[in-house]
């Protein structure tokens, strides 16, 4: 039989002592956290467990999480997920600026809109936003899948080295080194099995893939990935 979830207020607490609270917390079942939004930094380094965040987050939540799945009923502040290399962070409500930034592996998803240098060096994670994303996003893409249901800003996926970005809407400007191909049968499917499993309402069919036009994109244009 599965534990019963803990509920666990840190309002009057730092970063110290809610992490030691939420250390003494564990049961085996999910813990349910309030009033973090003046917290930096919390749930960092997690290896297992679930978490849910009741309102809203600060910065860097998740920072580093390694395995931990950790739900978040409102907003986040800046740098959600920054380093992670496995588990789950799921945001219901809105990420501001940097949201993924540098993950090495792991999901990201961000139900309403994501700020400027979303998904920034990305290498190898899975980062969703099912709204709107900022300028800059994508910048330096190294590996993973990046899905943006709705629209982007400037220069969307700007010097794009590795992976696969995924637009449902339109951005203001291309990035450097991007080219636009073709959704493959794979690519579908892989959409398709990602929206269904967190439950995105959006014809993968619609969507434009964004891949590297050159292999050296700062020293110019020496090899076509396509050519």
């Amino acid at each position: 039989m599965l534990a019963a979830a803990t509920v666990l207020d840190v309002k009057d607490l730092d970063l110290r002592e809610a992490s030691a609270a939420l250390k003494r917390a564990k049961n085996g079942g999910a813990i349910e956290i309030c009033n973090t939004a003046h917290l930096h930094g919390f749930c960092a380094g997690l290896k297992e467990g679930e978490y849910v965040i009741v309102g809203d987050a600060g910065d860097y939540l998740g920072v580093l999480n390694d395995g931990a799945t950790i739900r978040v009923n409102g907003n986040v502040g800046q740098y959600v997920g920054d380093n992670m290399t496995r588990g789950l962070i799921e945001v219901k409500g809105n990420a501001t600026y940097g949201a993924g930034l540098y993950p090495y592996s792991g999901t990201l998803v961000i139900r309403g809109n994501a700020g400027d240098f979303t998904a920034t060096m990305n290498k190898g994670a899975t980062i969703i936003v099912c709204g709107d994303v900022g300028d800059e996003a994508a910048t330096y893409h190294l590996a993973g899948d990046f899905i943006v249901v709705g629209n982007a800003g400037l220069n969307f996926g700007n010097y794009l080295i590795r992976g696969n970005l995924y637009l449902g809407g339109e951005f203001k400007t291309q990035g450097h080194n991007t080219i636009i191909e073709a959704l493959t049968q794979e690519d579908v499917q892989k959409l398709q099995r990602l929206f269904e499993q967190f439950d995105i309402k959006a014809d993968p069919t619609r969507f434009r893939k964004l891949i590297t036009e050159t292999a050296k994109p700062f020293y110019g244009r020496i090899s076509k990935k396509h050519e």
